[in-house]
């Protein structure tokens, strides 16, 4: 089982409480501008191969992180589909 599954798996009993309002507000979070600059950075020096091994695990929790998000943002658009 890959992460983003393990997520899905494990996110069920979460989601399945969420009102739909709970779940407008889970689809429309965004990273702040000052996140998505250090998040675009960490990605243009990882494909130009330069990143520090710091800013290898840093740009890794920054994927981990939206793997998650990412996750609970699509089950979460289940949830306002299905109040439709």
């Amino acid at each position: 089982m890959n992460a983003i599954q393990l997520f899905d798996r494990i996110l069920d009993p979460v989601t399945d409480a969420f009102t739909p309002e709970v779940a407008r507000r889970v689809v429309d979070l965004k990273a702040d501008a000052e996140m998505q600059s250090r998040i675009d950075e960490l990605a243009t020096k990882s494909s130009d191969g330069s990143l520090t091994e710091e800013e290898v695990a840093e740009y890794k929790s920054f994927v981990d992180v939206i793997d998650l998000i990412s996750v609970l943002q699509a089950k979460s658009q289940r949830v306002l589909n299905a109040a439709r």
